[in-house]
């Protein structure tokens, strides 16, 4: 996984399938990159999955890995 300022991109996020590589918004708040991070992953995993239904995935997983208290070591 990468990090690095997206602002020209205009995304929090990016998934690059061929490269099986995430690249995450160095700016982000530790909730909001976990989010991020579950929503390209899933990418990733479901290659024709709608983007709807990326995004509510991203959100349903994160809000419950963040209720149990998973958090970034850093």
């Amino acid at each position: 996984m990468a990090r690095r300022k997206l602002g020209k991109e205009r995304s929090y996020g990016l998934a690059w399938q061929h490269l099986k590589k995430v690249e995450l918004d160095t700016r982000l708040t530790p909730r909001k990159e976990l989010e991020i991070m579950v929503h390209e992953v899933s990418h990733l995993v479901f290659p024709k999955m709608p983007e709807d239904d990326i995004e509510r995935l991203g959100k349903i997983v994160s809000k419950v890995l963040w209720q149990q208290g998973y958090r970034k070591n850093s």
